[in-house]
């Protein structure tokens, strides 16, 4: 039953409804759990497959409450998948059907050229909380393994196939974010699925199992150096797939409740001054400082971004 927790937890919620509905399934899923001892088993070869399954069940494979501590790798209970839609098989937004072509790359971030094990190790310290994977480990290798696997079957699709089902691309308001509004959108088609309070919905009773919908803030979510906590980036990714089925927000709405749910408190990561070596490369909405420029912090978060670029691109002629 786990194993549809991102398709058939929907589908039940949908079919049965409400707080009764979600109670169902939590006890439906926690009755039906599979062999954890078996799943949870660290093969001796790398492959793609066991790439597959920790992207779909990180909590489980490589959670914080993992029953052997050296394979404790994440520091929450997120799956890879809770925003990599259809272990990255969904074309469009974070889809990771085209990620291997991508790399190696230069990462402002890091200050130099990165391959695909630093980005997912990135992934790791910073969306999933956690710390990096030894760079020639099964898990790192068939992670590798798996997304170059998906390059190949992006290659091999028609064209019809590889088109996003998205609405238009998120177009970013000439405008600071209005974090009530913000609130009331949260409210309105975010609560249902994320929680009153983003924690989200845990997949079964147990938490090591994962979530249906992952929290969005809190302790058990991405910390404050993922890129998810920028708003721009949240935005992008709201208004391509939220709310999931039914994207449907517009640019202002996405803009906003994006500002709502990063102004929230969420882990800290260490060390984030380190981050953006030429601090001219950080990106306007970067949410820690330090910057190359006067504008305040609040700015930097929540817009108006104008300025900033403005600012940039005077500094170049």
């Amino acid at each position: 039953m786990k194993r549809d927790k991102q398709h058939g937890g929907i589908v039940l919620a949908a079919l049965l409804g409400g707080a009764a509905g979600i109670g169902i399934i939590m006890v439906a899923l926690s009755m039906a759990r599979p062999d954890v001892d078996a799943l949870a088993t660290v093969p001796e070869q790398p492959s793609a497959d066991y790439g597959r399954r920790l992207l779909r069940d990180t909590a489980e494979l490589m959670g914080p409450g993992h029953e052997n501590p050296e394979l404790r790798y994440t520091g929450s209970h997120l799956d890879c998948s809770s925003c990599h839609l259809d272990t990255g098989t969904k074309p469009g937004t974070l889809s990771l059907m085209q990620s291997a072509s991508r790399y190696p790359r230069f990462s402002g971030r890091d200050g130099g050229e990165g391959d695909m094990r630093d980005r997912i190790n990135g992934c790791m310290t910073r969306s999933m909380n956690g710390r990096e994977l030894p760079r020639d480990s099964v898990q790192m290798v068939s992670m590798e393994l798996y997304i170059n696997s998906l390059q190949a079957q992006y290659s091999a699709m028609s064209a019809s196939r590889r088109t996003a089902v998205e609405p238009a691309a998120f177009a970013e308001p000439d405008r600071a974010a209005d974090l009530q509004a913000g609130q009331l959108v949260y409210e309105e088609r975010c609560v249902v699925c994320h929680g009153v309070e983003g924690q989200g919905l845990q997949a079964t009773l147990e938490l090591n199992d994962g979530y249906v919908f992952p929290p969005l803030w809190g302790p058990d979510s991405f910390n404050d150096g993922a890129g998810m906590n920028r708003v721009l980036t949240a935005s992008l990714f709201i208004k391509a797939r939220m709310p999931l089925g039914q994207p449907d927000l517009t640019d202002d709405q996405a803009f906003d409740v994006a500002a709502y749910i990063n102004s929230k408190e969420r882990p800290h990561m260490a060390n984030l001054e380190q981050d953006y070596p030429d601090r001219t490369t950080k990106p306007v909405d970067g949410p820690y400082p330090p910057y190359a420029d006067d504008f305040p912090i609040e700015q930097h978060r929540f817009g108006p971004f104008r300025p900033i670029r403005e600012f940039y691109a005077s500094q170049k002629k």
